[in-house]
């Protein structure tokens, strides 16, 4: 895990040096930060990695099912999650956590893009686009995410490990003890607070039962925070092979407890023969968020959305790996631009793809998914390419991002105003 790399880092301190590097597009957070320990160069893997989540997220909501659907559904989303936590990470100081004013101004920050990622994600939910968006919950990881500046890497991937397997029994203890939710895979809309029910209900999903429950998802942001306190550049190699064991163990240890130990015939006879094996197979590989709780076999599955242990350990492996190999690819940056630049510009193309299926409307997904499973989102992915490369050479930042740095820069100068050492220092925009 995370925490082997710790030694290593501490050993190689004497190769410190001033870097500028990417920070996550999707969250909002400034293409720049500050690193004193990184290697050199900007991190452009990082924006790689985050094309690829953007362009996964696309084949989710419009590939409707097969192997590319299946690769993708909910590791996209996880690999969202420790992205913006590695850039949180960045944003607070790297390998150094900032202390005093210029941590309230990371703080400040990181609070300034919550807010508005968390009304973008109503506004989205409350257009019914043809998806669970995620903004909403992002908005609330990152606000969860300020106590835990001053942590260092150690602090976090134990953190992590532990709040993985801890997390899913909470939830799924707690939930027992709940009516069953109205709706399942519930995201908050603009609707929900217009009332003291709505609001309540909207409470309720965003922490516990809804499509990105905060309770289950802290874990990648705590491990993406851990990694962006290393130098990511130099444990890569290691990132892939923790990652890749991370994920066979996940995957693989639930895939032998439902198979080899019997969890799979125990959760087939709670269905009472109303279903055949090949049904409950394709139930356990697609969730809404959470897993039920008529009885705790569920907890064995690892299907995307699941939140269970084996689900979050597997999903968090494969997004560091796929962080690792992306910036070994960084080699190949000039080739692999356009995918960089839709990282780069994350929220902009998220969002942009979501209003393209909103505008669509169902009466056109439905027949054109049937027909052509993945014409569309070859369309989106070729689409996004081709706009975030060309803005991103002549235009810079996206306009969602350049609004969101521009409120988050004016709050942060407040901070450090008045403190001449801090100001000398804090983060370059």
């Amino acid at each position: 895990m995370i925490v082997r790399l710790i030694p290593r880092l501490r050993a190689g301190r004497h190769h410190r040096c001033v870097t500028e590097s990417t920070t996550s597009s999707e969250t909002g957070l400034p293409t720049t930060a500050r690193s004193p320990t990184a290697r050199t160069g900007r991190l452009v893997g990082i924006d790689m990695a985050r094309g690829l989540a953007v362009l996964g997220m696309f084949a989710a909501h419009t590939v409707p099912s097969g192997w590319l659907h299946t690769l993708v559904s909910g590791r996209s989303a996880a690999l969202f999650a420790v992205l913006a936590g590695v850039s949180i990470a960045l944003l607070s100081g790297g390998t150094e956590p900032h202390t005093g004013r210029r941590r309230t101004a990371s703080a400040v920050r990181i609070a300034a893009r919550a807010v508005p990622l968390f009304v973008l994600g109503l506004l989205l939910t409350s257009m019914q686009v043809p998806a669970m968006v995620i903004l909403a919950f992002y908005g609330v990881l990152f606000l969860l995410a300020i106590p835990l500046l001053p942590l260092r890497a150690t602090s976090l991937a134990v953190s992590a490990a532990v709040l993985a397997v801890v997390t899913p029994l909470v939830s799924f203890l707690v939930r027992s003890n709940m009516p069953s939710p109205k709706r399942l895979g519930y995201t908050p809309d603009l609707a929900d607070f217009t009332s003291l029910e709505g609001v309540a209900e909207a409470f309720r999903a965003i922490v516990l039962t809804g499509a990105y429950p905060v309770l289950t998802w802290i874990p990648f942001l705590l491990a993406g925070m851990a990694l962006g306190r290393l130098e990511p550049r130099v444990f890569r190699g290691r990132l892939v092979a923790i990652g890749a064991g991370l994920a066979l163990l996940g995957y693989g240890v639930s895939w032998l407890a439902l198979y080899v130990f019997g969890g799979f015939e125990r959760i087939v006879g709670i269905y009472q023969g109303k279903f055949p094996p090949r049904v409950v197979e394709e139930l356990l590989a697609s969730n809404l968020g959470t897993v039920p709780t008529r009885d705790p076999a569920y907890l064995l599955t690892a299907g995307a959305h699941s939140g269970t242990p084996f689900e979050i350990i597997g999903a968090a492996g494969v997004a560091l790996a796929v962080i690792g190999l992306c910036l070994f690819a960084e080699r190949s940056r000039t080739v692999l631009f356009p995918l960089a630049a839709v990282g780069a510009l994350a929220l902009t193309c998220y969002a942009g793809h979501l209003l393209v299926l909103r505008a669509l409307g169902p009466e056109r997904l439905a027949p054109l998914m049937g027909e052509h499973p993945h014409a569309l989102w070859l369309l989106l992915v070729t689409g996004a390419l081709l706009c975030a490369a060309l803005w991103r050479r002549f235009l810079g930042r996206g306009p969602l991002e350049w609004t969101l740095h521009r409120l988050t820069a004016a709050l942060g100068k407040l901070i450090v105003r008045g403190n001449p050492t801090s100001a000398e220092n804090s983060t370059s925009e």
